[in-house]
């Protein structure tokens, strides 16, 4: 765990890395369907590596830092024990401060090249000593996890990576590294990343990385997606009736990289220095006043630092991640549309409509500000998007929606029997002198009309930003429907711009 702050009280993440951060509607799926059941995690089996790992900073002066032979050494064990498992194993070498340090990166064969969830733990530890709960217990209990996954001739869906970071307690250098070294492409299949760091804490917490900011406290949600990786993790913890409590992206451990680029994270976390409350050890036991780990950074941090109960936990919601996401069964596209071709939506179907400019239309629209970004000229995807008003004009307010109510409907869409989500991608954006009679609003029609996103105004400035939304079709399932999607400019003469983009069904 990267040097020293309060963790178990909320810190306030780097802005660079909170406005990468997409704000999610209150409704988003539940963790994917029909996942193989986790095994349970040996608990000697992890502290067996726990204790490899303190013989190899025994024989090498106490540690196992970057740059130092223990080091190295602490590489070359857990890349030995994945090549005689049947991963495709890299030794990744990278330089700082003048040392070379090393990433051990391994592949387990199958899965889509194309859908990646990568485990990750940093390896490496502090000069001081020899780091076995910081971070011994998260590398030794991916290893057993990803030994588990070969015991088992596992065969998931997603492609399954793992990683064992180097130079963390320097700075995040060798993930840095990893993630600035990929290629766009390659960064791009990578569809989540799991992080552990310091999951066997003396006097243990349990917390888990915050991805939607449920609490409404700290750094703000984590990518899009991330909240459903927390609540998967969340579930498992559920299902062992252990209580738990977010932690924020503050930027601290190997997620950082990640989610400085938009890969969804998340992970579990026992405690550092941070000092457990007495709400908390009401919470989870241990002592109150007292530090999550006391051997934080310190050469006690050794074999006899670990809280065996929370190691062990910890070790079966890595699994129960990695197989509950892994092996689910990607859910299938019914219906989509990214407005890349027009596809046969009608503008006011009803001929209702009072719009008297900035009309609902298909194409690339163009960019206007006005106290901040009002009409987006960026898609989610490719070139074009719904948008009111396409073209810029001579000011903000040149081509904004006025005067009324503009709707657009879709195609007919026959939805199969089964489990259906609808997600969109969606902005309502406004002056100050808006008010709550301005709205973006999207409906389904079919035997009965439900309305799945309703974004209201306000008398404050709104940016645009694109946002995702997510609703349960399951009561239409068997239906022909259409999707009716219409914004309101009644407020007289506010200034109002909405999008909407891939709109995608899946069953």
């Amino acid at each position: 765990m990267l040097l020293s702050r309060n963790i178990g009280m909320r810190s306030p993440i780097a802005a660079a890395i909170a406005t990468l951060s997409l704000t999610l509607a209150a409704l988003i799926p539940t963790a994917p369907a029909r996942a193989a059941a986790a095994p349970d995690i040996s608990l000697a089996n992890v502290k067996a590596h726990l204790s490899q790992l303190q013989s190899i900073a025994t024989a090498n002066g106490g540690t196992r830092a970057h740059g130092r032979p223990g080091y190295l050494a602490s590489a070359n064990y857990v890349k030995g024990q994945l090549d005689a498992a049947g991963f495709t194993t890299v030794l990744q070498s990278f330089t700082y401060n003048g040392a070379t340090g090393y990433n051990v990166i391994a592949d387990w064969p199958g899965g889509d090249p194309n859908d990646i969830l990568m485990t990750g733990a940093h390896l490496d530890s502090v000069t001081a000593g020899p780091g076995i709960n910081d971070n011994g217990s998260g590398s030794a209990s991916i290893l057993e996890t990803a030994l588990e996954v070969a015991r088992q001739s596992l065969q998931p869906a997603k492609h399954l990576r793992f990683a064992w970071w180097g130079a963390e307690e320097l700075g995040l250098r060798g993930s840095q590294f990893y993630v600035n070294n990929l290629p766009a492409a390659e960064r791009a299949r990578i569809k989540g990343y799991l992080n552990f760091d310091m999951v066997g804490s003396p006097n243990p917490g349990y917390f888990v990385y915050d991805g939607d900011n449920s609490d409404g406290t700290g750094s703000g949600p984590g990518p899009a997606g991330s909240a459903a990786i927390e609540r998967t993790i969340q579930d498992y913890f559920t299902s062992i009736g252990v209580p738990t409590r977010g932690t924020d992206f503050d930027g601290r451990s190997d997620y950082g990289p990640f989610i400085a680029v938009g890969i969804p994270a998340g992970g579990t976390f026992t405690g550092a220095e941070g000092i457990k409350s007495s709400a908390q050890a009401t919470l989870w036991g241990g002592t109150a006043g007292q530090a999550f780990d006391v051997c934080y950074h310190r050469a006690c941090d050794t074999t006899a630092n670990i809280n065996d109960t929370a190691l062990n936990r910890n070790a079966d919601a890595i699994a129960y991640a990695v197989w509950t996401i892994a092996t689910a069964v990607p859910p299938i596209t019914v219906w989509q549309d990214t407005f890349e071709t027009a596809n046969g939506w009608t503008v006011n179907p009803s001929s209702t409509d009072t719009a008297t400019i900035g009309q609902w239309e298909r194409g690339d629209p163009e960019a206007t500000t006005s106290s901040g970004a009002k009409q987006l000229g960026t898609t989610v995807s490719g070139t074009n998007d719904l948008v009111t008003g396409r073209t810029a004009g001579a000011s903000a307010g040149a081509n904004d929606l006025d005067g009324g109510i503009s709707s657009i409907q879709s195609p007919p869409i026959t939805l199969p029997t089964g489990t259906l989500n609808l997600s969109l991608s969606w902005y309502l954006a406004h002056g100050s002198n808006a008010s709550s009679a301005d709205y973006l609003r999207v409906r389904v029609v079919g035997s009965t009309t439900a309305t799945v996103l309703n974004q209201t105004g306000a008398a404050t400035n709104r940016n645009g930003a694109w946002a995702t939304a997510t609703a349960s079709l399951n009561a239409f399932a068997g239906q022909t429907v259409r999707i009716l999607i219409d914004a309101a400019d009644a407020s007289g003469a506010s200034l109002v711009e909405a999008g909407v983009d891939d709109v995608k069904i899946t069953r």
